[in-house]
């Protein structure tokens, strides 16, 4: 089974929390603070394997967890990193963020990889924290939450050539004479439901990959039958191949054929109408190809066409070879560069100090008596400080003071014993004279 998209879920694994920790050595009466940092998580990062060819695997297993960071220990020995976790893609893999669409990579060579989920930070271990004014500190931070997200996955198939026409038309029969491909093939619609890919050696040293796609109608570039699935693939290929069923088979009109598959191509991408292309007009052993072939050509040329158009019969092997040799002698003609934009970004996270950052901005409102309070970067930093600690307490409330959010709830109305929510976490607000 061919399976060209997938959703999974990945995370990666929160940080080791940072150590409190003092010296206690013989004949050291008063060791300094000695508290580790914590180790850092592991993040998930797609890898492309060029031996898998499917996205088969992710229909079993859509959850990727990397491991957390370790501890940080007594005697200043910070926690250990975690490993990363390496999940293997596909060559042509999209990865695209499920909340924004966003397309964070496209993933085309072997070994080229993305992380889609970093790992949390390990937090600080009192060691970090000595000053003049408090030389041995009781104040370590949480480790960071490793970031987490669904991401999709779609596979775009890699290939020289692509066959495109309407069904039935004998891209199938085509792909099976000229490689070692065995795609299924029958007297009816939509018997390619996925794409097939071939090797085709042309015989004189030369070789290229060959697609055979699931066939257009009309409509296709809004989503109609196979639409998206089909154009989603041919955005791979470096030059079309547009098998036109010119024995008229089914009674279509072969350059009505033609013309409503190239306007479906325009309508979901021009780069794809700009892509060199070859009609192979099929099925040439029928009653009637040749007159049509001939009328298809005054159509061309009245419309300003130039199309090439190579006469064949996938059926009887006629007129096969001439055409693998013009194919490779375009695939030579175009640039091995493939026309598709890569993106390797994913956006840089901040990491947040913000005893040192206070002009971080934060935002509050009201809602009935409860007072919210909204900054990315003051969450992080809840989410960092361990409350259990008095000193770490009164250090959020000192920071809190110094970024002017007590006094933005103050202006807000805000009294002794009002509720402060941030983030997941409730607080009641203190005056402070």
């Amino acid at each position: 089974m061919f399976v060209d998209k997938a959703k999974i879920f990945v995370k990666g694994g929160d940080g080791g929390d940072g150590a409190v920790s003092f010296r206690r050595e013989k004949y050291v009466p008063e060791g300094g603070p000695a508290g580790g940092d914590g180790g850092r998580g592991g993040s998930v990062i797609l890898r492309v394997d060029e031996g898998l060819r499917t996205l088969m695997d992710f229909r079993y297993q859509k959850h990727f967890k990397a491991k957390p960071g370790e501890k940080g220990r007594n005697k200043a020995q910070h926690g250990a990193n975690a490993e990363h976790m390496i999940v293997r893609v596909p060559p042509g893999t999209v990865v695209i963020d499920d909340d924004t669409k966003e397309i964070i990579a496209d993933l085309t060579r072997h070994d080229q990889q993305v992380v889609v989920a970093r790992g949390g930070e390990g937090g600080r271990g009192n060691m970090r924290f000595v000053s003049p004014s408090n030389t041995a500190p009781e104040i370590a931070e949480n480790g960071e939450e490793g970031q987490e997200r669904w991401v999709v996955l779609e596979l775009k198939v890699m290939a020289d050539v692509g066959l495109v026409g309407f069904p039935s038309v004998g891209k199938s029969t085509l792909l099976s004479v000229v490689s070692s491909a065995r795609p299924k093939i029958g007297a009816y619609h939509f018997t390619t439901l996925s794409p097939n890919l071939g090797v085709v050696d042309v015989g004189d040293g030369r070789s290229f990959v060959m697609a055979d796609l699931p066939g257009l109608i009309e409509g296709a570039h809004e989503g109609t039958g196979l639409g998206h699935e089909f154009l989603r693939h041919i955005e791979r290929t470096k030059m079309i191949v547009h098998v036109i069923d010119m024995a008229a088979t089914e009674g279509r009109d072969p350059f009505e054929d033609f013309e409503k598959i190239n306007r479906e191509l325009f309508l979901y991408s021009e780069k794809l109408s700009e892509r060199p292309q070859i009609v192979a007009a099929n099925k040439m052993d029928l009653p009637e190809a040749e007159e049509n072939l001939a009328q298809f050509k005054e159509k061309l040329a009245a419309n300003g066409g130039d199309t090439e158009i190579i006469p064949i019969s996938a059926g009887s092997n006629q007129g096969i070879q001439p055409l693998l040799y013009r194919i490779a002698d375009l695939l030579d003609a175009i640039p091995d560069t493939p026309d598709v934009e890569e993106v390797e970004q994913i956006a840089e996270r901040k990491v947040y100090r913000l005893e040192h950052e206070t002009d971080e901005e934060f935002t509050v409102r009201r809602e009935n008596d409860i007072y919210y309070v909204e900054s990315p970067g003051i969450e992080k930093f809840i989410k960092r400080t361990n409350f259990s600690s008095q000193q770490s307490a009164l250090r959020f409330a000192r920071i809190m003071r110094k970024m002017g959010v007590d006094e933005a709830l103050r202006q807000k109305g805000a009294k002794d014993g009002n509720l402060v929510r941030i983030g997941d976490f409730e607080f009641e607000f203190v005056e402070h004279e």
